[in-house]
């Protein structure tokens, strides 16, 4: 069995963003592309967002620490410290309406 700090890991990359040019830095936790789940800590300072990306099966975010906005085309959900989001198969992205951190869980069908 493997132990993992959450808390731990959304500072430590809150921090690597904000060192970042970009404003944003991740860390895979568990799993990776050869295996069907995967959870990736990412951290994004305020006003600085992901590209858009497929949702390759069912995934979640577990927002850590911060605000984000999840985004398709034409909706989008807000969520704080505490929320999980059910992201949804189409092409997305997230966007911190304040330094954030969050989980995000997804797991490949097919």
């Amino acid at each position: 069995m493997e132990k993992s700090s959450l808390t731990a890991l959304a500072r430590t990359q809150l921090e690597a963003a904000r060192r970042a040019s970009s404003g944003r830095s991740a860390k895979t936790v568990h799993g990776g592309h050869e295996k069907v789940l995967r959870q990736t800590v990412i951290a994004l300072c305020a006003d600085r967002a992901t590209d858009d990306y497929e949702n390759p099966g069912e995934a979640t975010v577990h927002v850590l620490t911060g605000r984000i906005r999840l985004s398709t085309g034409t909706i989008s959900w807000e969520g704080s410290a505490g929320d999980l989001l059910i992201v949804p198969r189409t092409r997305s992205s997230m966007r911190a309406l304040e330094d954030s951190a969050v989980l995000m869980t997804v797991a490949k069908i097919g």
